[in-house]
């Protein structure tokens, strides 16, 4: 059966409620446009628009905008030689770009950390699910260095950033993925489910990271490990391309993972 953009965004959206102001939304490409393939990605950077390419699908579903700002305005980059170019490449060959990112996080449990849990290997550590984070027990107890190379590790990334104490032994700790890793988030927690440890993907560096600072000095048996947005993310939409693949199994469906953003020089 042929199957349309429409169809595989009304499958998205089955039992889903959005906000009004959801940042859900087909940015190129038209809904009635039938799909010869799907290509799931964190960002729909100018790579992934050429695996696209190269692997004949015209859809990305993506958790992040692919014109750099949260709600995907482009009027301020009319003139911009990067946006011109990326759009160009988008609209001549012909790909749809659907954003996923509060459909996701609407899950049950939240698609993004689910697969974030997965990834590293955890799931049965996991004590509650909360909105914001998952909380993790880890009755035998980990150093946070080794909590960290973990991380690494099962994420196949070079490094995170680590504050507070790492040699701290880490009994309870949450997991935030994206830009939860915020103070008015990271702190009532701390405090709350009495944690160890945040794992969190990004946030302000004045807010969380300075509270954990402020606490060691203090005397106080705290860590933070930053893992980075993207490699926060990135393993919740592989999940969400295993789970198309399964229920669309005459698609193509493919992840198509970028390497990290940064290099540590």
């Amino acid at each position: 059966m042929d199957l349309t953009v429409q169809d595989i965004v009304l499958h998205l959206t089955e039992n889903i409620e959005l906000p009004e102001n959801t940042v859900d939304q087909l940015i190129t490409g038209s809904l009635d446009r039938e799909v010869t393939g799907i290509i799931i990605a964190f960002m729909p950077t100018h790579y992934v628009i050429e695996q696209a390419i190269q692997h004949g699908a015209n859809l990305i579903i993506a958790h992040e905008s692919p014109f750099y700002s949260h709600h995907s305005h482009t009027d301020w980059l009319a003139n911009d030689s990067v946006y011109v170019d990326k759009r160009m490449l988008i609209d001549e060959a012909g790909i749809s770009i659907y954003r996923c990112h509060d459909i996701i996080h609407r899950f049950q449990p939240d698609g993004i950390t689910e697969g974030l849990i997965k990834a590293l290997g955890w799931s049965s550590d996991v004590e509650q699910r909360l909105p914001e984070a998952d909380v993790l027990s880890f009755p035998e107890g980990q150093t946070v260095e080794a909590i960290a190379h973990h991380v690494k590790s099962c994420l196949g990334i070079e490094y995170v950033r680590v504050a507070g104490n790492a040699d701290l032994v880490c009994r309870r700790a949450a997991v935030l993925v994206g830009f939860r890793g915020n103070g008015p988030v990271t702190i009532p927690l701390i405090q709350n489910e009495q944690l160890d440890l945040i794992i969190a993907g990004e946030g302000f560096e004045w807010e969380t990271p300075e509270y954990i600072r402020d606490a060691v000095q203090q005397g106080k048996s705290k860590a933070l490990i930053m893992m980075g947005h993207a490699e926060s993310e990135a393993s919740g939409m592989k999940l969400l391309a295993d789970s198309l693949a399964e229920r669309f199994p005459g698609l193509c469906v493919r992840f198509v993972g970028e390497k990290p953003l940064y290099t540590v020089i």
